[in-house]
């Protein structure tokens, strides 16, 4: 499966003013560098969990529908699945109805069950699905605790601001932060 983001957040998971509140600071002469700093610690941890934080849409490339119709989706919490296409033996998109399938998106990995096996002539990436997965639209969907985390990765991100180049971070994650994202990481076996 192949991943593509095609519709960035809106927002961002923390607010400038919550990460400037966080680190005590009153003025404004680090706010460009907050901002990057707050895109990378969402960034990082979204690469660390699989989640969303912030609604965001994506397209995912399968070359075949899993035995059962069962489709994992590594990209969660999916909210609604928005188009499920296949193409024909001649190479045309041919959009399939989302009447009767059912999504969970509530697990970990979200799950896409189809009520019918559909098959496509193409071999590889044939079948394409677009959805919608995050919290919500705003920082104020996201749980508290990866929100505190990215508090904390910040705050590190912040301290080595002298010694690596805001494109170079994260060059570390804090002490506690694995033990406050560890609910959300997806095993694997």
């Amino acid at each position: 499966m192949t991943y593509v983001p095609i519709t960035p957040p809106a927002a961002e998971a923390l607010t400038l003013a919550e990460v400037k509140a966080h680190l005590r600071l009153d003025d404004g002469n680090e706010d460009a560098l907050l901002v990057s700093l707050i895109r990378t610690a969402r960034e990082h941890l979204e690469r660390s969990t699989g989640l969303c934080l912030i609604a965001q849409g994506f397209r995912v490339y399968l070359d075949s529908i899993p035995e059962g119709g069962v489709i994992p989706i590594a990209r969660g919490p999916v909210q609604s699945i928005e188009s499920l296409t296949l193409y024909d033996p001649f190479g045309e998109a041919v959009a399939q109805p989302l009447a009767g399938h059912v999504l969970d998106g509530n697990s970990h990995p979200a799950r896409l069950i189809l009520n019918r096996i559909v098959n496509t002539a193409r071999a590889i990436n044939g079948i394409e699905i677009e959805f919608t997965a995050g919290f919500g639209e705003s920082g104020a969907d996201v749980p508290d605790v990866l929100k505190r985390a990215m508090l904390m990765h910040v705050s590190r991100m912040f301290a080595f601001r002298g010694a690596v180049a805001a494109e170079d971070q994260p060059a570390d994650t804090p002490v506690g932060y694995a033990r406050l994202i560890a609910p959300f990481v997806m095993r694997r076996l």
